[in-house]
């Protein structure tokens, strides 16, 4: 017959404590520099919503503190399939840091990454601080000044890339890298663009700028209702990457992965051989 203190010692035992933001934070941030996938933690550690950004930006300080920084931010889930898809009725945003950084024609070796995929974007400039609330379409052409096309490289920190939604905005959004063509002058009739994404020079992924939000800059007026809301600045100089017009295709070694948006030309780069197997 078990003794009081056995049942207390066997409940010990057996009972996960949850871990603190940090801890998680720290495990996603580890993951990420170590290309190393973890498994999904939001249904186990009770994750909300809330906690999810807490985390986010926890596991961004810790870039920050290693010398990175902000760059500006990209948002997902800006389409109304992949929110109705997700059970959600807003987009979601992450961080960009200068380590994420793609130089045009760039050779990147995958074996930084996990199981890294490529999406065609359209990217705009920051030009002025954004206020403390949210903008409408007319004011954008005051707090941004240029647009340009843009490759996402996306690379969840979960394993088989699987994911809930507070796992995913606690791993940033799986922001991983990104790349940014020939900068144009802002326009804002965009609504109606074609926009490619080649592999090799074949189309691989095509659609149109209505995919995003109706309209690419709609994303942006939202951002800034969210960041004032989560009191987050968007600063001169910011890059925000609106959001995938087309589905993400999986990169392997040995490709030249290029985006192409009408009007606004074109961005690549190339993948090399790699050690790891996608």
């Amino acid at each position: 017959m078990c003794t009081f203190v056995q049942i207390v010692k066997n409940l010990q035992l057996n009972l996960k404590l949850k871990m603190t933001h940090e801890e998680i934070a720290q495990i996603l941030d580890t993951a990420a520099i170590e290309a190393a996938p973890v498994s999904q933690m939001a249904e186990k550690e009770k994750i909300t919503l809330e906690d999810a950004y807490k985390i986010q930006q926890l596991s961004i300080g810790r870039r920050l503190m290693r010398g990175e920084h902000i760059t500006g931010f990209k948002l997902g889930f800006t389409s109304k399939a992949k929110m109705e898809q997700m059970g959600v009725h807003d987009l979601i945003w992450g961080f960009l840091t200068d380590q994420m950084e793609i130089k045009s024609g760039e050779e990147i070796a995958l074996k930084q990454w996990i199981h890294p995929r490529a999406e065609p974007e359209i990217a705009f400039r920051v030009s002025q601080d954004f206020p403390d609330r949210k903008l409408t379409l007319k004011e954008l052409p005051e707090y941004l000044d240029k647009m340009a096309t843009a490759i996402e490289v996306i690379d969840s920190r979960y394993e088989n890339f699987k994911f809930s939604l507070e796992d995913v905005i606690a791993d940033n959004c799986s922001s991983t890298g990104y790349a940014i063509g020939k900068w144009h002058d802002l326009e804002t009739d965009i609504s109606n663009l074609d926009i490619v994404l080649k592999i090799n020079d074949n189309t691989i992924q095509q659609g149109k700028t209505s995919a995003i939000l109706g309209n690419p800059l709609q994303p942006v007026v939202e951002l800034s209702r969210l960041a004032s809301i989560a009191n987050i600045a968007v600063k001169k100089g910011y890059v925000i990457l609106a959001g995938a017009a087309t589905a993400a295709e999986y990169l392997k070694s040995e490709q030249k992965i290029e985006a192409e948006v009408e009007h606004l030309g074109n961005v690549y780069f190339k993948t090399v051989v790699s050690d790891k197997h996608f």
